[in-house]
């Protein structure tokens, strides 16, 4: 709900107040803490309309997203050292290649509204559909591998139920 209602973005300000509004504790300062620690995405910079009116930082909307996780993570022990290199190492560009195919497909379906010949628009929407299914598929394999490549080696020796080295016995 809250990334289709920001599709243009997020500032700091509004991110808070989300979690704020919620209940949930959460301070500028914390967020800004997150950004510098690289748990979170930097902002992208957008000019405001008006003369001198400067430009405004602006987040993903699934920022919140990943603030969620950060902060569950936190909630079951693991350290931001451990959250930085082990379970965030790929999120940036799986996430980066999602974004990257939703912007090709938006591009496909704005050219193909223009196409004049009906049939051939039908044969190429039928086409995106398709080739859309299966580009889902895959983000939701890389999101699978991300996380099983990424998990700590304590949590698959707990899935497991089997010691993974001497020291673990101990």
């Amino acid at each position: 709900m809250i990334e289709s209602q920001y599709a243009q973005g997020m500032t700091a300000v509004q991110v808070v107040e989300v979690f704020q509004n919620r209940g949930v504790k959460f301070s500028e300062a914390s967020f800004r803490k997150y950004v510098q620690q690289g748990l979170l995405p930097r902002s992208r910079r957008v000019g405001r309309k008006g003369k001198h009116r400067g430009s405004l930082g602006v987040y993903p909307a699934k920022t919140v997203r990943r603030i969620n996780a950060v902060k569950q993570l936190m909630t079951d022990g693991y350290t931001i050292e451990e959250i930085q290199a082990r379970f965030l190492q790929y999120t940036d560009l799986v996430e980066g290649v999602a974004d990257g195919l939703t912007e090709l497909f938006v591009r496909f379906e704005r050219d193909l509204e223009s196409r004049e010949d009906a049939s051939d628009r039908r044969a190429l929407v039928r086409d995106l559909a398709e080739v859309r299914r299966g580009a889902d598929d895959v983000m939701r394999r890389l999101e699978d591998l991300a996380r099983r490549v990424s998990a700590p080696e304590a949590d698959r020796i707990r899935r497991t139920g089997a010691a993974g080295s001497a020291e673990d016995l101990l």
